[in-house]
């Protein structure tokens, strides 16, 4: 029998990452997404990042609204209903700004351009896959 390993406190497992396709337009929006599921995740953002990639972003649920105070780098933001339609898309968010969508259950961040390189707009249909790093 394998013996547990007790992380100490304030240290969290590898969360799952998240690949994320535009299945009305036949796109990868992300291969390795992260998710902020709890209310220290959420708070936290993207703020200690440095940039975002290609392929890297952030699912942030459930989210109505979002802001930009203190980033280092503009960001696409994709607001999603409960089934992951686009419900509304803010491209090229830059520093210091706010977004929101009272509709929305989740907001999905990406790096800047992501949204117009891959055509996703509102009514898009997305496709969420986690798998463990």
């Amino acid at each position: 029998m394998a013996a547990q390993v007790r992380l100490p406190s304030g240290v969290q497992r590898d969360l799952p990452k998240l690949r994320i396709r535009n299945r009305s337009k036949d796109t990868v929006l992300a291969d390795r997404a992260n998710i902020a599921n709890t209310s220290k995740l959420r708070r936290t953002g993207l703020l200690e990042h440095a940039a975002l990639h290609a392929g890297e972003g952030l699912w942030i649920t459930p989210c109505e609204a979002v802001h930009t105070i203190g980033m280092k780098f503009p960001i696409d933001v994709l607001f999603l209903d409960r089934k992951k339609k686009v419900l509304k898309v803010r491209s090229n968010m830059g520093k210091w700004r706010m977004a929101a969508s009272l509709m929305a259950h989740s907001v999905l961040e990406l790096p800047s351009g992501t949204a117009l390189a891959t055509k996703t707009a509102k009514g898009d249909e997305l496709d969420f896959e986690t798998y463990e790093d």
